[in-house]
């Protein structure tokens, strides 16, 4: 009988500390030939339901109905209880962490899910300590953190693993660990373990005389601390003083019954050697690969190449996966994940989908709290651009809505504000976007703008028309100006020659050119020109009006006023064979003279039957005429308007 021959000791305390209700669990059986300590930290809410309780119990009847140190037997009891938990979750989901220590009196096995742990000391010295199952540990294990730094770690209560764990699950179940006389085994909850360091520990193990006074000191240690909240803490100490010793000669008898069977298997296992060596070598090759790519990737997101670093940490999960890796390959699940988030908001700010954009930077920034190898503040200003993309594309369809209602004036201002907020953005495809539709909207505000010039440039030209059947000359001429004007200013050259037709034409009849004396016709001695006179008689031919020397023309009068100017004497023979008929006044007309255009009229002379006149005198008269036409231009005044006369032909 194992247990008679050894000598184990066990004795622990379990508080609520400064809660009402204590979640944590410690139950043991010691048997003939094994004994098995359970102890378990509740980590859920429940207020009816014990976890913690629920999984001690499950564990420790399985290993009644069948006790064992088998390392394959411990892991199906501790999901046994997993599986129960998971069932028993109806109004919150069941969590606890949990240590199992099972021992023959000679050796131990442990197995962990969870964060309780197992300290074993030998000597005064620690020789053991459990490995949690959590993200600090694994911190600790990749020689990112020091081990002793796991206590105070933030990642401590971040467990990769544990009791009711909803996704994947796996316990840790240890090797076999030979005893010694003297031995001192200590498990406890995070609760203890967070407030007593395993120097304190090593301390009180070296005043205590056996375990209950251990358990005794080590919560004196705990609350001479004086912590405003002090959290549910179990201490349970093992001695074992005095170990089970194998019979020497049954333990050579065993040896001698293996090496007789085992020849012949070592034989048929011989082959199974080398492909075991190839295995572990593929083992280290995959190893290396897993750290080799996730160096890489680490080094890439730091240069904020995510592209690169998403291939690098997908090549090293495939890696932990080929070695079955589970917690390693959890890791690098959520470094890709995060990656992935972030590379697919870039794509999303590129194809204009911000909003998807939005969604993935800030799924990355939550991801990444945990995880120093992304910079937040760099995820944090791709999320503040996108939120600025999204107001520039706002402001775009502001501006496409304004467009669409003809609003061209309106949408231009939208885009321009576009325009700026894109350039605060740094987002360039949304400028190169913004700038064609500024282009386009000014080419349709343009066209709708020559459209309307030229409709209000056609209505002039009308108005023009218009009052040239009317007879208003200057009416029409200043309606064409405008018209021409218009189209000048539209760009439309080809309408603006043909206004300019239009406005020689009227300029023509406003200021038409003087027309020379016909060859042989009498003029006055002094050359000016006679006009034709209203009112003549039958038979008579009208005298054009005359232009005076100063460029002054006259209607013809109905007889002389005071004050005008008379016509030189004609010749002898002229006075002898003509006779003057009573002068007439020609009235005028607004839209034949303007203000300050003197009119001009077409000047026409009747040739005098008499051809006797000498050559001399008709010369003499044209140089004078000449002479008066080419004097510069004065408007006469009122005194001195000129008459003009007529004459009559000879009979």
């Amino acid at each position: 009988m194992r247990k008679e021959n050894s000598n184990f000791q066990t004795s622990f305390v379990s508080e609520a500390g400064t809660f009402i209700e204590n979640r944590d669990y410690f139950a043991f059986v010691e048997l003939d030939d094994v004994a098995c300590w359970v102890i378990a930290d509740g980590i859920d809410t429940d207020q009816e339901v014990k976890s913690a309780e629920m999984a001690v119990q499950s564990i420790l009847q399985s290993f009644l109905d069948k006790p064992t140190m088998s390392r394959r037997r411990l892991k199906k009891y501790i999901l046994n209880a997993h599986h129960w938990l998971k069932e028993e979750s109806t109004r919150v989901r069941l969590k606890a962490s949990i240590m199992i220590v099972v021992t023959d009196y000679s050796k131990i096995i442990w197995a962990v899910a969870g964060n309780a742990r197992l300290y074993h000391f030998r000597h005064g010295r620690l020789q053991t300590r459990s490995h949690d199952q959590s993200l600090a540990q694994q911190m600790a294990d990749e020689e990112q953190i020091s081990f002793a730094a796991i206590d105070r770690h933030e990642e401590r209560h971040n467990l990769l693993s544990y009791l009711g764990k909803p996704d994947f699950f796996e316990p840790y179940v240890s090797k076999k660990i030979v005893l010694s006389d003297g031995d001192v085994m200590m498990l406890c909850t995070p609760g203890a373990w967070e407030e007593v360091s395993c120097q304190e520990m090593l301390e009180a193990l070296e005043e205590a005389k056996g375990p209950e006074e251990l358990a005794d000191q080590l919560e004196e240690v705990l609350l001479s601390k004086q912590k405003q909240v002090i959290h549910n803490y179990t201490i349970a100490a093992i001695y074992a003083n005095k170990v089970f010793k194998e019979d020497p000669k049954k333990h050579w008898k065993r040896i001698k019954t293996a090496l007789f069977i085992g020849i012949p298997v070592l034989l048929l296992v011989g082959g199974l050697v080398y492909m075991k060596v190839r295995a572990a070598e593929r083992f280290a090759e995959n190893v290396a690969s897993i750290y080799e790519h996730e160096k890489n990737a680490d080094a890439y997101v730091s240069e904020k190449d995510y592209d690169k670093a998403l291939l690098e940490y997908s090549e090293a999960r495939n890696a932990a996966k080929r070695i079955d890796d589970k917690i390693y390959r959890q890791l690098l699940s959520k470094k890709l994940k995060i990656t992935e988030l972030i590379v697919n908001g870039d794509k999303f700010v590129k194809d204009g989908k911000v909003k998807q954009a939005q969604e993935s930077y800030k799924k990355a920034l939550e991801e990444a709290k945990n995880h120093k190898e992304f910079d937040k503040k760099e995820i944090q200003e791709k999320l503040d651009q996108a939120e600025k993309i999204a107001q520039v594309q706002l402001l775009v369809k502001e501006g496409d809505l304004r467009a669409s209602s003809e609003d061209y004036s309106g949408a231009m201002e939208m885009y321009q504000q576009a325009k700026l907020a894109a350039i605060n953005a740094s987002y360039t495809e949304g400028q190169k976007e913004i700038k064609s539709k500024i282009d386009e909207t000014q080419l349709k505000r343009i066209g709708v703008e020559k459209g309307t010039q030229q409709l209000e440039g056609e209505k002039m030209e009308k108005d023009g028309d218009r009052f040239l059947a009317e007879k208003d000359l200057e009416g029409a001429l200043g309606a064409y100006l405008q018209a021409q004007s218009i189209y000048q200013e539209a760009g439309m050259m080809e309408k603006a020659l043909g206004i300019e037709r239009k406005i020689t034409k009227v300029d023509g009849l406003l200021n038409p050119l003087p027309v020379p004396a016909i060859n042989g016709g009498d003029q006055p001695a002094n050359g000016n020109i006679l006009a034709p006179a209203t009112g003549q008689a039958s038979g008579q031919t009208p005298a054009a009006p005359v232009k005076q020397g100063s460029g002054a023309v006259s209607t013809p009068a109905t007889g002389q006023q005071s004050g005008q100017a008379t016509p030189p004497p004609a010749t002898a023979t002229q006075q002898s064979q003509s006779v003057q008929p009573p002068q007439q006044t020609v009235p005028k007309t607004a839209e034949s003279s303007p203000p300050s255009v003197p009119t001009q009229m077409d000047h026409q002379t009747k040739e005098s039957p008499q051809h006797s006149q000498k050559e001399s005198s008709k010369t003499v008269e044209l140089e004078q005429g000449n002479k008066q036409a080419q004097a510069p231009h004065t408007p006469p005044s009122d005194e001195q308007k000129p008459t003009s006369a007529v004459t009559k032909p000879h009979q």
